[in-house]
């Protein structure tokens, strides 16, 4: 019994005619549509976190401000937490980032002894974490 021997090494040196081409054709039309999905998903995740650190610093910069009001009508004395900030009338609602977490007020300041620190623990809501917001 013979065996024909075949000079095909690899699947795609076959000539299959006009289903080889269409099958190629898929496929590169599958490959293309994942990695176009793929990208849409990633720069997406990244806008919806530059976004939260937009709207977390923004939230930020309005309890400074309340927290300088505070400091001034009080002769320079910190609040104890944000909540001192509602009660007192300086902050309608205790402020929280975008992603629910409460802000951290820490007074005096680790970088200005005289001052005051105020951060977002960020997304992970990890004190101290990479990914917190100054």
């Amino acid at each position: 019994m013979r065996t024909r021997s075949s000079k095909v090494f690899f699947p795609w040196e076959q000539r299959r005619g006009l289903f080889g081409i269409v099958e190629r054709a898929r496929i590169r039309l599958l490959l293309s549509i994942a990695i176009v999905l793929t990208l849409v998903i990633w720069i997406r995740g990244r806008e919806e976190r530059a976004s939260g650190v937009r709207a977390t610093r923004a939230t930020i910069t309005r309890a400074w401000n309340a927290v300088l009001d505070y400091r001034a009508d009080h002769a320079g004395k910190c609040p104890q937490n944000m909540d001192d900030l509602v009660h007192a009338g300086y902050l309608r609602d205790a402020p929280a980032d975008a992603w629910g977490h409460s802000l951290r007020l820490t007074c005096p300041g680790r970088r200005d002894a005289a001052g005051f620190d105020l951060e977002s623990d960020g997304p992970d809501g990890i004190s101290g974490g990479l990914d917190r917001v100054d």
